[in-house]
């Protein structure tokens, strides 16, 4: 595989777009409750450059330039550290519970969270390994004229290595991370070609225990309860959409202006992280909050050309995972804020608070980017 010097320059240009839209936004919202809570009203945002924007740019860039050979390399050493720090969360000293969540490991002048690195490394794998077994799987097949992806050999490891995943994220608990890495991974599982049949069985398997969990975390129900009448105890359990849709309807068509928002004053909970769109909706209004949409529709259409247009079947599955996580966390956290999904809790890339998340993010578009340079 030869090497085009020359990336994908609309998605750059999508990207950058919405690392602007992010430093933006966050500069707007944030001053109300970095005042509050730090007694400066550019804390929250200092902070989000320092431990978001500049580790994601430099490892980004890395990303961007490492060859496709090494990172086929180095996906299962990666992915086994990245297990290892999910296990460090439970680790009383090394992680950090709040809000009975243990999300976060405490590395003294910062914190990071394990759950939103595997969402590079479990793709990186999972790209590698499929991309792998298919190549043998199909040197068989001409040989041996054997069924390709046998259910031992393929299916049964891959419902394992989801499983053991899903487990460490249930017990911390983050089942919205777990919600994103599961379809994104089946999203991967399914271009691969695989058995329609084995798709089918997971999706089932899937929504019987997305319904078990909620049948026993009363909290969970609520939110489905919530999503179908949010007049339903509106200062309790339906306040946050309530807040929300109160937000964006006061944006009307063109905004209250940037920095006008009322709901941001307290009235809207996470209002720098999960609800930050509704805040955007109220300053920005339906154009604004189009434009963002836009963006992340055009680099769905990008990330899934480059996939399309490479040969190579790692570097074809990584491009629709990465592109699958991004967008899919987009559209479930807009979905939420606007009544079409329930809460999950899911912040929306390149935009809410959060340094790990943002990192992580932006060295998948560095990713991204690098094979979009691969010409076969």
């Amino acid at each position: 595989m030869a090497v085009n010097k020359k990336p994908d320059y609309v998605l750059f240009f999508i990207v950058i777009s919405l690392l602007l839209f992010g430093i933006l936004i966050l500069t707007s919202v944030s001053g109300p409750y970095s005042q509050q809570k730090y007694g400066s009203p550019y804390t929250v945002l200092l902070h989000q450059m320092l431990y978001g924007y500049l580790p994601g740019l430099i490892f980004g860039f890395i990303a961007f330039k490492l060859p496709i050979s090494f990172l086929k390399k180095i996906a299962l050493p990666a992915l086994l550290l990245n297990i290892v720090l999910l296990a460090l969360v439970f680790v009383p000293g090394i992680g950090m519970d709040v809000k009975g969540a243990a999300r976060w490991l405490n590395l003294g002048i910062t914190t990071i969270q394990p759950s939103e690195l595997l969402k590079i490394t479990f793709f990186l794998y999972l790209a590698a390994w499929i991309a792998k077994a298919t190549q043998k799987t199909t040197l068989i097949n001409r040989v041996n004229n054997k069924t390709q992806f046998p259910f031992w050999g393929f299916f049964a490891p891959f419902v394992l290595i989801l499983g053991t995943i899903g487990a460490f994220l249930y017990f911390q608990p983050d089942i919205s991370t777990l919600g994103i890495i599961g379809i994104t991974a089946l999203i991967i599982y399914f271009v691969a070609k695989t058995p329609i049949w084995q798709t089918f069985f997971i999706i089932g398997s899937g929504i019987t225990l997305l319904l078990t969990i909620i049948k026993f975390e009363p909290y969970r129900l609520n939110r489905f309860k919530v999503l179908f009448d949010s007049a339903i105890d509106p200062m309790g359990i339906g306040y946050q959409i309530k807040q929300a849709l109160i937000g964006i309807g006061s944006g009307g068509i063109f905004g209250t202006h940037l920095g006008m928002s009322r709901q941001k004053f307290g009235f809207l909970p996470e209002s720098i992280g999960d609800a930050i769109f509704a805040i955007f909706a109220e300053e920005m209004g339906f154009v604004g909050g189009f434009c963002l949409v836009a963006l992340f529709g055009v680099l769905a259409w990008r990330g899934f050309l480059i996939a399309k247009r490479n040969s190579d079947k790692f570097s074809q599955l990584l491009a629709v995972g990465l592109t699958s996580w991004i967008v899919l966390q987009a559209f479930m956290n807009i979905g939420s804020m606007t009544k079409i999904m329930p809460l999950m809790g899911i912040p929306l890339p390149f935009v809410s608070y959060g340094g790990t998340a943002l990192m992580v993010q932006i060295i998948a578009m560095g990713l991204l980017l690098n094979v979009s340079r691969q010409k076969s």
